[in-house]
């Protein structure tokens, strides 16, 4: 069963934007070849530091495992308060609502 795993967390507001997406790239392609990887949406917000992302991975375990090691990594990058939380995707509703799964 897809899972859907959200991580969010406190980010400098300087490294958002343009200065992220250029920072990122190795990032983003590196996330491309994760065990399970689906897809991801990279979630900003410089009016309240936040930064994060919603990902699909194939299941649970590729999920967890990815959190886990993301967390450490995106510390490393400068966030703190790193928080994620996983789902079970109904897949017949979003596909109906054309949800990636």
């Amino acid at each position: 069963m897809p899972s859907l795993l959200q991580i969010h967390f406190n980010f400098p507001t300087e490294l958002m934007g343009p200065a992220l997406t250029a920072a990122a790239m190795p990032l983003a392609e590196s996330i491309t070849q994760e065990a399970g990887f689906i897809s991801k949406i990279w979630t900003e917000n410089p009016r309240t530091g936040e930064a994060g992302g919603i990902y699909m991975f194939e299941d649970e375990a590729s999920a967890l495992a990815y959190a886990t090691m993301h967390e450490q990594r995106v510390l490393a990058m400068g966030a703190s308060a790193v928080q994620f939380k996983l789902f079970d995707v109904n897949e017949p509703l979003s596909r109906l609502t054309r949800g990636l799964v």
